[in-house]
């Protein structure tokens, strides 16, 4: 990343500039009309560059798996999606850093990401990437629950990879980052009776949604049907967070001011509860570049969320 200072928000993208100043139109949700809600979450229409960087991704994991130590397709539930693989640190006891991949909850694979691995191994950091059910097969509720099974599985196997299960660390992009926040915000004993409270210890969501009422009105619904209740259940926006934990968000400078909105309301909250965030607005990436970095130990985010980690772990 080559900035972390906050920058003046995108221009806001209303009903009036897409659809023409003299069209009246209905607002579906805060000033936008149906298509400009879309526009504001349709990622790949803005940044129509993403079929590269998937390939990119995937080439570098390929790459990552053949030259890493890992253990690939590990079950931690009955669901044939409940995997994940585990790329192990020299050593013993070492943290244990969880990457969940975007894809707005209905599309890619942990495959794409194993390449984060190469920038947290060479600081003595196990990375294990996971995979979970995707929509519409399941809903937003079971895809959470897939997650929650993940973490309390890598808690409770940990030293069998050389990980140390007080120090969990999770990092998510895009849809990752919502599902991070909702990893954060859960009560573990709801899990299960032997998982700590506080097992997520810090959390980095990059590109992340965090306010679910906007996607259930948005074109991203004929996917992942969702309906009032869920959007209201599994807003991170709307979640108890009872453990301090510090919290990073990195919204990409060119995201839509939805994202960025997103964002900053999710930082006012972590802030109004005193506990330590920041939010940081590259200005070189856009919503699917700003990972790319993510495989280089030298790369700021990187070199950033080990910073987190000192102080999660402290």
């Amino acid at each position: 990343m080559h900035t972390c200072a906050i920058l003046d928000r995108p221009k806001r993208e209303t009903s009036a500039s897409i659809n023409g100043p003299n069209v009246t139109v209905e607002p579906v949700f805060r000033n936008y009309d149906q298509q400009a809600l879309d526009a504001q979450y349709n990622n790949r229409a803005r940044f129509p560059n993403f079929t590269e960087q998937f390939d990119q991704w995937t080439r570098w994991s390929v790459a990552t798996r053949r030259t890493l130590p890992c253990r690939l397709d590990i079950v931690y539930g009955d669901d044939a999606l409940e995997r994940l693989d585990v790329f192990p640190a020299e050593g013993a006891r070492n943290p244990i850093y969880v990457f969940l991949h975007g894809g707005y909850w209905y599309s890619l694979d942990k495959s794409h990401y194993s390449y984060v691995a190469e920038g947290m191994r060479p600081h003595g950091i196990v990375t294990a990437v996971t995979n979970f059910g995707l929509a519409p097969r399941c809903d937003m509720d079971t895809i959470v629950e897939h997650n929650r099974r993940s973490l309390a599985w890598l808690w409770r196997h940990a030293t069998s990879f050389g990980g140390d299960p007080d120090r969990i660390y999770v990092c998510g992009h895009s849809a990752g980052g919502h599902l991070g926040l909702m990893l954060l915000g859960t009560d573990w004993a709801d899990i299960g009776a032997d998982l700590p409270h506080d097992l997520v210890k810090g959390v980095c969501a990059i590109g992340g949604i965090f306010d679910m009422e906007p996607i259930r009105l948005s074109f991203l619904n004929e996917k992942l049907h969702l309906t009032a209740e869920q959007a209201r259940r599994n807003s991170p926006l709307l979640q108890r967070y009872p453990v301090c934990a510090p919290l990073s968000l990195v919204v990409a400078v060119d995201e839509s001011a939805e994202f960025h909105r997103q964002s900053e309301q999710m930082r006012d909250l972590w802030s109004s509860l005193g506990y330590p965030v920041e939010l940081m607005i590259p200005s070189d990436f856009d919503h699917f570049t700003v990972v790319n970095e993510l495989g280089d130990p030298r790369c700021a985010l990187v070199l950033h969320q080990l910073a987190q980690m000192r102080l999660a772990f402290s």
